[in-house]
Formats: structure tokens, C-alpha cells, sequence
């Protein structure tokens, strides 16, 4: 046999062994895919059960009107429904409350977090009993912190209400100047604990090695803050956007346990609008052109977030 056969032959050989391999290592992929489709399948369902189906229903619903009593039979009306409602006063001035309390709520609530966050930071004695104490509110529940804020603005026996000097005035949840800031100020209240949890995890993965370079070079402590903290902070701080604009968006219980809208629709966020119009108006037509107004505002700061704000964000570490 020629050197060439017997390299032919030896190749043909070694491709003999390695089939068995690679039908083994394409059977055990396979089982492995499957397997995971398979643990997949039930969180699925539930997204399409609760969520995908219920959502395209809504543009379903957007197209007809609902009667006046209940029993009659819808009325198709097209677009005319979702122009006459996406024009009317009232969604208008839902989305511009929904707006102002996202402003209210999630810059103030980073701001607190991250300056909690660099105080339980530093090291100091009983520094870990302040951060229990920072971080105790993520444990209160939207009932309780409604309840807690509701007493302390009461007008006769709250003691914010005394602070503020409206002793024996009208509630500062009644009055439409400060409904909004007073249930902003319960919201940031209670999302603060998670906000200085995030800033500490973010905090706790700098390298103390940029802070001592940056003390040998003579930077000052508020310079070390911007130039230093500030941009390794930078991923952390847009997750905290992130989060804190969808829980903004979501808001319900505590406008709902305050001030149930008012007065004068000046708490009526969106979310409570949809609530309002399916469960005391019956009108589900309206809730849902509500809802695909509530879903497109998500979606376009969603992507004013990640197309402007996450240019800022700097992963290097």
C-alpha cells in the first residue's frame, strides 16, 4: 500500500471514530434542548395566558363602544373611539400627572438613595445599624407606607401637618397644589430602601485603588464624588432609572389609598385612569385605549433610555 492509501486510510478511520462522538454529542444536545424548552414551556403559557392575550385584546376593545347598561351589545365604532379619547381632556391630563410624578418621583429617589448610599459608605462606627435602618423601608408594603403617610398629613393630629404650619387647614391630600408632592413624597419614601440598596452594591464594587490614587493626586472629596463615583456609578445609577420609571408608571395603591384620584383628577396617573374607567364607569372601550397609551409611553422612554441615557454609561471597571 501506497504512503497515500495509507494516509487515506488512516483518515477515513479516524473519521469513522469521531461519528459515534458527534451523534453522542448531537443526541445529548438535543435532549438538553428539549429539556430546556420543556422548563420553559409553563412560564410561557402564563405570558401568553396573562399578558400577550389580555394585551391584544385591548385593541379589540379600543374599537368598540361600550353601552351605557349592562347586557346591550357593544357598538363598533373604528377609530373614532381611540381619537376622541386620546384627544379629551381627561387622558391629556392623566399623562401630564403621570409625567409629573415620574419627574417627582425617580430623580429625587436616586439622589436620596445614592446620598444614603455614600454615607452608610464611610467608615464609621454603628455604620451598619444606619444601613438597616436606610434600607428598612424595602420591606414596607404599599398599604403600609399609604397608612403611615396618611396619618402623618392628617390634618387635626398629623405631624407633618404641624411642621408645616397648616394646623386646622384643609388636608394636604384634598388640596390639588399638593396632592401630587404628597403622594410623591410617600412614594420616594417608600422606594428609597431599594434605591440604597442598589447604590451600595454599586458603591461596594469600586476599587478603593481609584479613591487612594485619586487622594494622592489632590483631589478633593467632592472631586473624588464627580470624577470617580459618579462615573462608576454610572450603570448602577441608569438600572436605577430604569426600575424606578417603571415602578413610577405602575403607581396604584397609594394614589389609590390617598387620594383616590383627586381632587380634581390631580393624582389621576394613567394606571388609575384605566382602573377608574373599567370598574366604576364600565366603560372597557376607553380603559383600553388608556392601557395602549400606558404601553406606548413605556416603550418610548424605554427607548429614550437606553438611546440617550445608556451613552453616558460606562461598564469599564
Amino acid at each position: 500500500m501506497t504512503d497515500t492509501g495509507a494516509a487515506e486510510r488512516a483518515l477515513e478511520l479516524a473519521e469513522e471514530t469521531r461519528l459515534p462522538r458527534r451523534r453522542r454529542w448531537t443526541r445529548r444536545r438535543s435532549k438538553e434542548a428539549l429539556l430546556a424548552y420543556a422548563l420553559l414551556t409553563p412560564a410561557f403559557v402564563v405570558f401568553v395566558v396573562f399578558i400577550f392575550y389580555p394585551f391584544a385584546r385591548n385593541f379589540e376593545y379600543a374599537l368598540y363602544k361600550t353601552p351605557p347598561f349592562p347586557g346591550l351589545p357593544r357598538t363598533y365604532v373604528g377609530f373614532d373611539q381611540i381619537g376622541d379619547v386620546l384627544s379629551s381632556h381627561d387622558f391629556l391630563n392623566s399623562v401630564w400627572v403621570t409625567i409629573l410624578f415620574l419627574l417627582y418621583t425617580v430623580p429625587i429617589g436616586i439622589f436620596l438613595g445614592l446620598a444614603l448610599a455614600v454615607l452608610a459608605h464611610q467608615k464609621l462606627r454603628g455604620v451598619n445599624a444606619y444601613r438597616t435602618i436606610f434600607s428598612s423601608t424595602v420591606a414596607t408594603s404599599v398599604a403600609a407606607a399609604s397608612v403611615i403617610f396618611f396619618t402623618l398629613l392628617n390634618p387635626q393630629v398629623g405631624l407633618f401637618t404641624y411642621w408645616l404650619g397648616r394646623d386646622g387647614e384643609i388636608s394636604v391630600l384634598l388640596d390639588p397644589k399638593t396632592a401630587l408632592l404628597a403622594v410623591s413624597v410617600t412614594t420616594i419614601w417608600q422606594n428609597l430602601g431599594l434605591s440604597f440598596i442598589v447604590m451600595s452594591a454599586g458603591l461596594q464594587a469600586i476599587p478603593d485603588d481609584l479613591y487612594e490614587a485619586a487622594r494622592v493626586d489632590g483631589a478633593s472629596a467632592w472631586r473624588r464624588f464627580w470624577r470617580v463615583t459618579v462615573p462608576m456609578l454610572s450603570p448602577t445609577i441608569f438600572f436605577a432609572s430604569v426600575v424606578g420609571g417603571i415602578l413610577a408608571f405602575r403607581a396604584f395603591g397609594q394614589i389609590d389609598l390617598l387620594t383616590e384620584g383627586g381632587p380634581n383628577q390631580k393624582t389621576n396617573v394613567l394606571v388609575y385612569a384605566i382602573y377608574r374607567e373599567v370598574f366604576r364607569n364600565n366603560n372597557d372601550g376607553v380603559a383600553a385605549v388608556y392601557a395602549i397609551a400606558l404601553f406606548l409611553l413605556v416603550m418610548m422612554l424605554t427607548f429614550f433610555q437606553m438611546r440617550f441615557l445608556e451613552r453616558r454609561v460606562s461598564y469599564a471597571r
